[in-house]
């Protein structure tokens, strides 16, 4: 399987676990210390940052825009997908967004690294009204500027 095949494939699974809630699917895609630095959440292991997402997700709706593979500085294999995520939140509330988010393969395929890109500006009020709790940035500075 050439590695543009290879990467469809897991963008493909990923979007359909994101869209299903599907916690198993989700972190099956990542090494066993697989990590999720998020806008909102901060960094967590994949388990814990997908049991935290869905939990807050009422419904996602994803809509693929495109698929890019190559190599970072370090040689390691390098997938990234810009994708729009229509976001809703636990009572219904929209909170939509697009996003890129860039995987780093181990050598085993999986993800070992999965940073989450995107503009929280209309995200991050909706997400901490919904939840009642400050996003990562907010709670560990305490200033609503600090996003």
């Amino acid at each position: 399987m050439d590695v543009q095949t290879a990467a469809d494939e897991l963008v493909a699974t990923y979007l359909r676990a994101l869209g299903a809630a599907d916690v198993g699917l989700a972190v099956s895609l990542f090494t066993a210390d697989g990590v999720v630095p998020s806008p909102l959440y901060g960094p967590r292991p994949a388990q814990d940052f997908y049991s935290e997402l869905f939990a807050d997700t009422s419904q996602a709706n994803l809509t693929l825009k495109s698929v890019m593979s190559g190599k970072n500085q370090d040689g390691q294999t390098t997938v990234s997908f810009w994708f729009h995520f229509d976001w809703r939140l636990p009572s219904g509330a929209a909170a939509p967004f697009d996003v890129v988010d860039v995987a780093t393969l181990g050598s085993d395929g999986k993800i070992s690294e999965l940073h989450i890109i995107y503009d929280t500006v209309d995200v991050r009020p909706a997400f901490e009204a919904e939840v009642g709790r400050p996003s990562w940035r907010q709670a560990r500075s305490g200033h609503p500027d600090s996003a």
